[in-house]
C-alpha cells in the first residue's frame, strides 16, 4: 500500500484550494489578503524585535497561511459527517458555543488541529455552527425548513467514499488525498440555485435571515474566510482606501500593548444573484450572506482570566485585567508556553524556581496564542452580516450542549485543558533540558 498522506498536509492542501476558490468567487477576498499582507510587512518591519520573537516562537512562520472559515449545516448528518472529514484532515472539535441567547438560532463549535506541533504547521480552524430548527416557531414553516434539508446531500458520493476509506484504512495515499480535498472543495462551494420557491424563501428570510442561509441552498457555502493580521485597527483603517466596507466597530477586546484573545473585523455581506425554482421556471432574486473577515489573535486567558475578561466586557472598564506580560504570568491570567534559553542551556541550574529562571535569563516565557472563538464576538459578525432586521430576535433557551453533541456524534474538546496541557508540556519539557526535576 502506498504511504499514507499526513493529515496535517491533507489539511494544508484543503486550505490552500478552500483559499483559492474563496478568492474567485469572492474577489474582495482578494483584496483583503493584499491589504493583510501589507500591513503585517510593515508591522515586522518596523518592529525587528518582535519580528524575532515571532519567529522564535513559531508564529511567524504560520502566519502568512493562516486562516478560518465558517459554514453552516442543517441537519445532524451533515454535522456529524463534516466532523468525520475534519478528522482525515487532523482536525477535532473545540469548545462549545450557544449564540442563541445573542440572537442567532445556531450553537457552533470550532474544528481545528489540538496538537501544538500540528497548529504549528497549519492552524486552519472552521467554526461549524449547526442550525437550531426547533427555534423556529411557525411550525408549518418548521416542518418545510426540515424536509428541505432532509432532500439535499451537501457531500458528494465520492467525497462520503473517501471518508470511509480513510476511517477504515487509518489514511490516505497521495492520490486519494488530492481526490478528497476536490470533492471536499464541493461542500463549500458557492450555489446561486435555491431549492426553495421564492415565497418560501421570503417565509424563511422573516423568521431569520441565517434560517434561509442554511436552508434555501444546496449546501453550506463558506460564508467567510479569515486571515491573520498583526495590526487589526490599521486594517479597520485601511479597508475604505481600498475600496472595502469594514463593519463599524472590531468586536473583541479593547487595543492593548498586550493582545489578548480575539479581535474580528470584516467587511460587510455582498448581495449576490441567485435563482427559484418555479412553476413558470426560474425567477431571478438576490441573496446576502457571505463576507470577508480580518482577525487578530493575542494570548489564551486562563479561567480566572476569562471571568476578568468577562467582567470587564460586562462594565466595559478593562483596568483591572493586566496590560503586561509578566503580571499576566504571575497572576496566571494567561497561558504561557516555557523554553530554555541558549544560556540556560549552557549553564548549570541550580534552581527549578521558573521565575527565578527568568530573571537570570535561563527561561523564557512565550503567551500562547488563542486558537479559539468568543461567542459574543461571533454574533457580532453574523449580526452584522445579515442584516439590521435579525438584530430584532432574541432567543431565551438555555445552552444545548448534550443535544449538540449527539448531532456531532462525538464530544468537543475542552478549550482549556488543551491551553493547561500545553503549558504544562512546556515547563517539564525545559526543566528536563535544564537538568532539573520536571516539578516546580
Amino acid at each position: 500500500m502506498s504511504a499514507f498522506v499526513h493529515p496535517d498536509d491533507i489539511r494544508s492542501r484543503f486550505s490552500a484550494a478552500l483559499s483559492a476558490m474563496y478568492r474567485a468567487e469572492v474577489p474582495q477576498y482578494g483584496d483583503l489578503l493584499t491589504l493583510v499582507a501589507d500591513i503585517n510587512a510593515s508591522v515586522l518591519k518596523a518592529d525587528a524585535a518582535g519580528a524575532d520573537r515571532l519567529a522564535a516562537s513559531g508564529e511567524l512562520a504560520r502566519l502568512s497561511e493562516e486562516r478560518h472559515g465558517a459554514i453552516r449545516v442543517g441537519t445532524a448528518d451533515e454535522l456529524a459527517t463534516i466532523a468525520r472529514a475534519f478528522a482525515v484532515m487532523g482536525m477535532a472539535p473545540v469548545s462549545y458555543y450557544n449564540l442563541a441567547p445573542a440572537g442567532v438560532p445556531v450553537h457552533s463549535t470550532a474544528f481545528r488541529p489540538v496538537d501544538p506541533a500540528a497548529l504549528a504547521r497549519n492552524p486552519f480552524r472552521v467554526f461549524c455552527s449547526l442550525l437550531r430548527l426547533e427555534l423556529i416557531e411557525d411550525e408549518a414553516l418548521r416542518a418545510e425548513a426540515a424536509q428541505t434539508l432532509a432532500r439535499r446531500d451537501i457531500f458528494t458520493p465520492d467525497a462520503r467514499a473517501l471518508i470511509e476509506t480513510a476511517e477504515r484504512e487509518g489514511g490516505l495515499d497521495a492520490d486519494q488525498a488530492d481526490r478528497f480535498v476536490a470533492e471536499l472543495l464541493e461542500t463549500f462551494r458557492w450555489h446561486a440555485e435555491a431549492t426553495v420557491s421564492a415565497a418560501t424563501y421570503e417565509r424563511l428570510v422573516a423568521a431569520h435571515r441565517l434560517i434561509a442561509d442554511v436552508v434555501s441552498f444546496k449546501g453550506p457555502h463558506i460564508n467567510h474566510l479569515t486571515p491573520r493580521t498583526l495590526d487589526i485597527d490599521a486594517a479597520q483603517v485601511a479597508m475604505p482606501a481600498r475600496g472595502i466596507a469594514p463593519k463599524e466597530t472590531i468586536e473583541g477586546p479593547p487595543a492593548r500593548a498586550c493582545p489578548i484573545l480575539l479581535r474580528q473585523t470584516s467587511f460587510k455581506a455582498l448581495q449576490e444573484a441567485i435563482t427559484f425554482p418555479g412553476a413558470d421556471g426560474p425567477t431571478a432574486g438576490a441573496h446576502t450572506a457571505r463576507f470577508g473577515e480580518i482577525e487578530q489573535r493575542g494570548c489564551a486567558l486562563t479561567p480566572a482570566g476569562r471571568a476578568l475578561y468577562d467582567q470587564a466586557l460586562a462594565t466595559r472598564d478593562f483596568s483591572a485585567l493586566p496590560d503586561d506580560w509578566d503580571a499576566l504570568r504571575r497572576g496566571e491570567l494567561a497561558w504561557f508556553r516555557y523554553r530554555p534559553t541558549p544560556e540556560g542551556l549552557a549553564s548549570r541550574a541550580e534552581t527549578a524556581d521558573l521565575d527565578a529562571l527568568i530573571a537570570l535569563g535561563r527561561v523564557v516565557a512565550e503567551p500562547i496564542t488563542y486558537e479559539d472563538f468568543l461567542p459574543v464576538s461571533a454574533a457580532g459578525i453574523f449580526q452584522s452580516n445579515l442584516g439590521a432586521e435579525a438584530r430584532q430576535t432574541a432567543y431565551a433557551v438555555d445552552p444545548a450542549r448534550a443535544d449538540f453533541e449527539t448531532a456531532l456524534g462525538r464530544p468537543v474538546q475542552d478549550e482549556m485543558a488543551l491551553y493547561r496541557a500545553e503549558q504544562d508540556a512546556s515547563i517539564a519539557a525545559t526543566l528536563k533540558a535544564l537538568g532539573l526535576a520536571t516539578t516546580a
